[in-house]
């Protein structure tokens, strides 16, 4: 079981991926490489500052009364941008999707650097063992699960741009059905143990509130004055990535009850905190309009 759904998850990131890139527009990148400043604001904001707002909460005495299960999932999500799932979520609000995917490869990429050295911070600010992270960990799941499949994807429509009007529709068919599998399976799964996570975790879930709430206004600050653009630079910046997190949870804390439970509910405040805050923007170009 463990297998088939590991097996699935890389095959729906893979298939968000590759569609994504044989659906991405090459003057989208040529645009892109004429505002290297947003670029860079934003792996700043994403790989840099909200990792260092949850090291600062981590360090307020209030924090020490959590679990030590919500204190590390908090600090895996911080440290862990560019989340693939951010990309059909931006299609969907107002968003640009194709700004979305490209600010977010660009983070996978940076992840590389950011996350190992974000873990010997960490690591040298709380006296923690056991958490290695290396360079090389990271960028094997973000070039399999991320990098590769957005480059084939880009790679064929440049080479073979003729398939891309029969494949386009049907993979975004399969990669929506995937998603919708990969959900349920995981309610299945953990929904029963998630539901006493929550219950028996209140204050774990306001420090997570309080780590959203600080990513979404990183990223509307980071971002132009355009508000296509603040919407998706905001979404890009605040969802973490939850496929990096449950894989260093499996590999370095797999003795730590719990642990993989808050990861799953920092996604889950993360998604509930981004609804009012469309609105809220949706709102506001209401207003501009």
């Amino acid at each position: 079981m463990a297998q088939a759904s590991a097996a699935l998850v890389g095959l729906t990131l893979f298939t968000i991926m590759f569609a994504l890139g044989l659906g991405l527009q090459l003057d989208a990148i040529a645009q892109l490489r004429h505002r290297p400043a947003l670029v860079i604001r934003v792996l700043i904001g994403s790989c840099v500052l909200v990792p260092l707002v949850a090291l600062v909460l981590m360090k307020l005495p209030l924090s020490f009364a959590l679990s030590p299960a919500a204190r590390f999932g908090i600090a895996l999500m911080a440290a862990c941008p560019s989340a693939p799932l951010t990309l059909r979520k931006v299609g969907k609000t107002g968003g640009d999707r194709q700004l979305a995917a490209l600010l977010q490869a660009c983070a996978a990429v940076a992840a590389i650097v950011s996350i190992p050295l974000l873990a010997d911070l960490f690591r040298a600010s709380f006296g923690i063992d056991g958490w290695d992270i290396a360079p090389r960990d990271v960028a094997l799941q973000v070039g399999k699960a991320q990098v590769l499949p957005l480059l084939a994807g880009l790679l064929l429509r440049r080479w073979k741009p003729n398939w891309v009007a029969w494949l386009e529709g049907p993979l975004d068919k399969l990669a929506n059905g995937l998603l919708l599998l990969l959900i349920v399976l995981v309610l299945i799964k953990a929904g029963p143990l998630l539901v006493p996570f929550v219950a028996s975790n209140w204050l774990a879930l306001g420090f997570m509130a309080v780590m959203v709430a600080a990513a979404l206004a990183i990223g509307s600050l980071t971002a132009g004055p355009e508000p296509r653009e603040r919407i998706t630079v905001a979404l890009v910046t605040s969802m973490r990535n939850p496929g990096l997190a449950l894989l260093f949870a499996t590999t370095h804390g797999a003795g730590m009850p719990g642990l993989k439970l808050a990861v799953l509910a920092y996604l889950l405040v993360t998604v509930l905190l981004s609804i009012p805050f469309l609105r809220w923007q949706k709102g506001l170009q209401g207003v501009a309009s």
